[in-house]
């Protein structure tokens, strides 16, 4: 850990890692156990990322952990995710309370079963002091579907009068997102070796470094964090331009 860690350069940090958590299930399966268990296996891994973003120094963590596709999964995986993304909440509240974090959501949370609706709603307002990091929950989230709900809200303003088309451009766009208080990620991570942005952060990964893991999500540790970030700091961010 010490070996990645002490590389740092600790005044070019990226404001916004994001991370896409996958390999729960594949993890479990390959251990002969319940996909479920690979979800509360990854518990460990969540509480690692948001350690070492905070210890680094990072503003903003979002994490992938529950997409608009993830729905059409079996219903008693479903349930149980629903079941431990209420445990977790109240497991890890004090916590984040403790280390300063305030979590955040993006997505379309009014689609969460009401009890975890409820809970989630407590442990925002119980965070919403803190400052050392945000911590972004990406519940219910489709990329695609941010975008279709930003097109349709920009197209009733403008034919309400509110907009008009020639003001509709990227800065006004953005703010129709569930992401327009938030910067644009300057880092990606993936775990499991997919390669895949998978309906993630779509219009905010345009200049993106991505990292791809070759771990699955419930083996994933504070070192791993750092060795992403690491990485993200050996590259040459160009944005489209020629560097001279």
């Amino acid at each position: 850990m010490e070996r990645f860690l002490e590389q740092i350069d600790l005044s070019a940090l990226p404001r916004h890692v994001a991370i896409i958590m996958d390999g729960n299930g594949r993890w479990a399966q390959r251990q002969g156990r319940p996909r479920i268990e690979g979800h509360r296996s990854a518990i460990t891994a969540v509480r690692s990322a948001v350690e070492a973003a905070a210890e680094l120094g990072i503003s903003y963590l979002t994490l992938y952990a529950f997409s608009t596709e993830n729905w059409y999964r079996p219903p008693e995986e479903v349930a149980g995710l629903m079941n431990l993304l209420e445990y977790v909440l109240e497991q890890e509240e004090e916590r984040l309370i403790e280390q300063g974090v305030r979590l955040r959501t993006i997505g379309d949370v009014s689609t969460l079963p009401a009890k975890v609706q409820a809970r989630l709603e407590k442990a925002l307002q119980r965070t919403a002091a803190g400052t050392r990091l945000n911590l972004i929950l990406a519940l219910s989230y489709g990329a695609r579907q941010d975008i279709l709900q930003a097109v349709r809200a920009i197209a009733q303003a403008v034919a309400g009068g509110e907009l008009s088309p020639q003001e509709v451009d990227e800065r006004v766009f953005r703010s129709y997102l569930w992401t327009a208080e938030i910067p644009d990620p300057e880092l990606l991570i993936r775990t499991s070796g997919e390669q895949r942005l998978s309906n993630f952060l779509l219009w905010e990964c345009a200049y993106t470094e991505f990292v791809f893991l070759p771990i699955f999500w419930p083996d994933f540790r504070r070192e791993h964090f750092y060795q992403a970030v690491w990485e993200y700091q050996r590259r040459e961010r160009r944005f489209g331009r020629v560097l001279s």
